[in-house]
């Protein structure tokens, strides 16, 4: 079983909790991404889906249920992504709008993000937060 370690950096959300974001890799791009233990789903920014895919489903069901709440939800399949040394293929994806929560990260001095790695890809990978290190360790089988 292979691990892959990726360093995670925490954000204060003004003494009212914490976010561990990761650098993932989409569309070429290095962008960053909340890990977000309690999503059932990993979800990609509606914006970044919609400029590199043509090939849109769109549906109004909540498919992923994550601590950002959304009435409309795009499904697209991304060719590549990267976490680490990771690359996922064909990841079949939801969108949803993140502007809400960029707005509210930007408010409090934060970078933007671009995803949720939610706990699909965290039970897959059979990930492992260590915050005293501040990694994820993900298993490939």
């Amino acid at each position: 079983m292979r691990s892959v370690s990726i360093p995670l950096t925490l954000i204060n959300l003004q003494d009212d909790g914490f976010h561990l974001l990761v650098e993932i890799v989409v569309f070429g791009q290095k962008l960053l991404a909340v890990v977000d233990t309690g999503a059932s789903r990993s979800v990609f920014d509606m914006a970044l889906v919609k400029n590199h895919i043509r090939d849109l489903e769109h549906t109004e069901e909540t498919q992923a249920t994550t601590l950002f709440t959304t009435s409309s939800t795009l499904q697209a399949v991304i060719p590549k992504i990267k976490i680490g040394r990771l690359v996922l293929k064909d990841y079949e994806a939801v969108a949803l709008d993140l502007e809400a929560v960029n707005q509210a990260y930007e408010s409090l001095g934060h970078p933007t993000i671009k995803a949720i790695i939610g706990s699909d890809l965290l039970l897959k990978y059979n990930a492992t937060i260590n915050y005293k290190k501040m990694k994820l360790f993900l298993y490939e089988a």
